[in-house]
């Protein structure tokens, strides 16, 4: 048998060509009758919706407005968007600080921030007010749901006749969504966001929870939120005590706070009262006879004048506050009663007597601006004089204004020696020619009294001995020294930045009044740090305790108990036998330190007593020189008149490790309350040498042959052989 011969591919392909055609124009010839069927079907069906006439134009209309609607939905949907992103926050709280403050014996006194008091429940409101904000500004609101159409169409047929602004067309929920989530913007953006916004929160709060938010969160001018605060700031009362006259003109005051506010155009505000008493009339809530009393006796509001004269401590207890809440110690709580150590009395002297001293002694010593802080030892602040008028300079010059501090500087070096350096009170100490590089500080007589005791050094105020003490801290490297002195001063409170100059020994880095006070306060209450504070103890608005001091703070120890004990001792020869004589207090014993910078631009005097610390500062804002004003002057003598008054009816607390029996002297010099001050460069290295040479000279002459060899040029140091206080003494390299 024979086979056929094999079938090329090409003939393959073409026969499988032949039979897609054909299977597709059977396929295209059976579907054009299957469509001719669907076709003549659908058009049975649609036969049934086709509308002629008046029912074609109504169809067309509906379908025409539902496209429109869908897209105007879609477009208010994205419009509104943004401002459901704040309903993520705790709305419910304002974010503003009210804050009310207490004097240290629980009185009020003050209040920063926003006036904001919403501690009082709705049913505790005079019904008075609630009918008069309803009757004035949403008499519809308990029918409504967000967006009241009808009491919309009213205002506008009502403006519309006045060609005039007479009634709004808001709701409260609308009011009260703006007030909490909006701005005051005058936009169709904003009001189709304050519509959405609206929509939720009659979905998430009853009636009367969106009234009483709106009571609480109105703003009354004054810095006054809330019908509360107003009703204690225009009448100096609860607002459960608020009569018809004045409920009604709190009511008025939703519409334009800052034009009918009473403080500010009274015949104004009552006019509008009075229309507030006749909405109440047309509203049917009273009778014509119930409001004629309160339109025969209008409201009046009390002065607000400046009630204390302690605006510079609440603006800065104020900051303090929003610190401490930042820090999370009241939560989300944003309205706080705050407890302060703040003794008005003490206040107002302080005040008073740098007034006093400036009017006195200001022109004569060419000096306009002065600045003080008085706390106790434990850093709770009494008093903040922050300048000499705050209606007409706001700046507190007491916690914000830095400048020198001159030798009241001192303290810190002299305790950063002792608790580094085997040094006591009545270790000798060398007041001699020194250079650092290109600067030799000197005295104010250019002279230099040699050997004297630690003591006299620092009472008689020796720039040479400071600079001689940051050699020997850093072992003969100044710049380690004075790495110890600012890592002291940092730790005892100053918390103003030291610039790390060769001059920083003897007060050439700035810092502020506080600083001084918080740094010297450790010496009076026997070694610990103090951060300085005006909050014992905080509340909220419904009188739950957030804070309290006495609990949540625990004091750090910074100085040894002997070197406070040698510091007192030291530092209570200022004012006794020092340059700051002009403050000792009588019959009191206390310590201190003057300080004068270069130019006699500053002026300081810092000084405590068991019971008090205050530092005090007088110069001028503009840094111009004083005529020769030092800090055993004008502060001197102001930190003597506001102690003394501070130690009035007290007991006196003994100031630590001093023996107030024996207090120590020291011998006194001319010129001594003037030789503090720092002249920087004054004297070339050459002419250092040669008078330092001519120094050492007369001493050897007059000494006894007994005595030690004077210490050498280079850096050499009289050191203390024992730790005794009436040791003997040898002479060892400062390197």
């Amino acid at each position: 048998m024979r086979l056929a011969p094999e079938t090329s591919l090409w003939t393959r392909i073409k026969r499988w060509a032949a039979d897609f055609d054909a299977w597709l124009s059977a396929s295209a010839f059976e579907g054009q009758g299957d469509f001719k069927r669907f076709w003549r079907g659908y058009n049975r069906v649609m036969r049934v919706f086709r509308f002629r006439g008046m029912r074609r134009v109504l169809l067309d209309l509906t379908s025409e407005a539902a496209t429109l609607s869908v897209a105007a939905g879609a477009v208010l949907v994205m419009l509104a968007i943004p401002a459901f992103y704040e309903t993520h926050v705790d709305w419910r709280r304002t974010q503003d600080f009210a804050v009310t403050f207490l004097d240290r014996q629980g009185e009020e006194v003050g209040r920063r921030g926003i006036r904001h008091d919403d501690s009082v429940r709705l049913e505790d409101f005079p019904d008075e007010l609630i009918m008069a904000a309803l009757a004035t500004e949403d008499r519809r609101f308990f029918s409504h749901w967000g967006i009241d159409p009808i009491g919309t169409t009213r205002a506008l047929v009502v403006n519309t006749r006045a060609d005039a602004v007479v009634q709004g067309g808001s709701t409260i929920t609308q009011q009260l969504a703006k007030n909490l989530f909006l701005s005051n913007e005058r936009s169709m953006d904003r009001k189709i966001r304050e519509a959405f916004l609206s929509f939720w929160l009659e979905a998430q709060l009853d009636k009367e929870e969106i009234l009483k938010l709106y009571l609480d969160r109105a703003y009354m001018g004054g810095g006054n939120f809330g019908v509360a605060a107003a009703a204690d700031f225009y009448f100096g009362k609860s607002v459960k005590d608020l009569t018809l006259a004045e409920s009604a003109m709190l009511a008025g005051l939703f519409k334009a706070p800052s034009r009918f506010s009473p403080h500010i155009n009274l015949p104004a505000a009552r006019a509008r009262a009075n229309e507030v008493l006749t909405n109440l009339v047309n509203a049917g809530f009273m009778s014509e006879g119930q409001v004629q009393v309160a339109r025969q006796n209008p409201a009046t509001a009390i002065d607000r004048g400046r009630d204390t004269p302690a605006d510079y401590y609440f603006d800065w207890a104020f900051e303090q506050v929003r610190e401490m809440a930042r820090e999370g110690h009241f939560g989300n709580e944003r309205v706080l009663i705050v407890k302060t150590p703040l003794d008005l009395e003490l206040q107002a002297h302080a005040d008073q007597a740098v007034e006093n001293i400036l009017r006195q002694h200001g022109e004569a010593y060419g000096v306009r601006d002065a600045a003080a802080v008085v706390m106790d030892p434990d850093g709770a602040v009494r008093a903040i004089v922050g300048g000499r008028d705050y209606g007409a300079s706001q700046f507190n010059r007491a916690t914000s204004a830095l400048r020198q501090p001159g030798s009241a500087f001192k303290p810190f070096v002299y305790a950063t020696v002792l608790s580094h350096l085997p040094y006591r009170p009545d270790s000798i100490v060398r007041d001699a020619p020194i250079c650092i590089g290109n600067w030799c500080p000197n005295n104010y007589n250019r002279s230099f009294a040699g050997a004297m005791p630690m003591t006299t050094a620092l009472a008689r105020s020796i720039n040479t001995i400071p600079v001689r003490f940051s050699l020997e801290l850093g072992n003969g490297n100044a710049r380690e020294g004075r790495a110890k002195i600012i890592e002291m001063t940092r730790r005892m409170g100053v918390r103003t930045p030291m610039q790390d100059t060769t001059s920083l020994p003897i007060g050439a880095s700035e810092m502020t009044v506080m600083d001084m006070t918080a740094g010297y306060a450790v010496f009076a209450n026997g070694g610990s740090r103090v951060d300085p504070f005006v909050t014992l103890e905080v509340w909220n608005s419904f009188g739950e305790q957030l804070y309290s001091r006495r609990r949540d703070h625990e004091p750090e120890r910074v100085l040894a108990t002997g070197v406070v004990s040698d510091m007192n001792r030291m530092l209570s020869t200022v004012p006794t036998a020092g340059t700051g004589r002009r403050a000792a207090l009588d019959g009191i014993v206390s310590a201190g330190k003057t300080g004068t910078t270069n130019a006699y631009r500053d002026a300081w005097y810092g000084g405590y007593t068991g019971n008090y610390v205050s530092a005090i500062w007088f110069g001028n804002d503009n840094y111009e020189s004083t005529r020769r004003m030092t800090g055993g002057s004008l502060p001197a003598m102001a930190w003597r008149e506001i102690m003394s008054f501070a130690h009035q009816d007290v007991e006196i607390v003994p100031i630590p490790g001093l023996d107030t029996d024996e207090a120590p002297l020291v011998a006194q010099a001319p010129e001594a309350e003037t030789s503090e001050r720092v002249r920087n460069g004054s004297m070339s290295r050459r002419s250092f040498e040669v008078i330092g040479g001519i120094n050492r000279m007369f001493e050897s002459a007059s000494r006894p042959r007994t005595s030690f060899t004077p210490p050498r040029q280079s850096g050499t140091m009289v050191r203390p052989v024992r730790a005794s206080r009436a040791g003997g003494f040898e002479v060892v390299s400062g390197r």
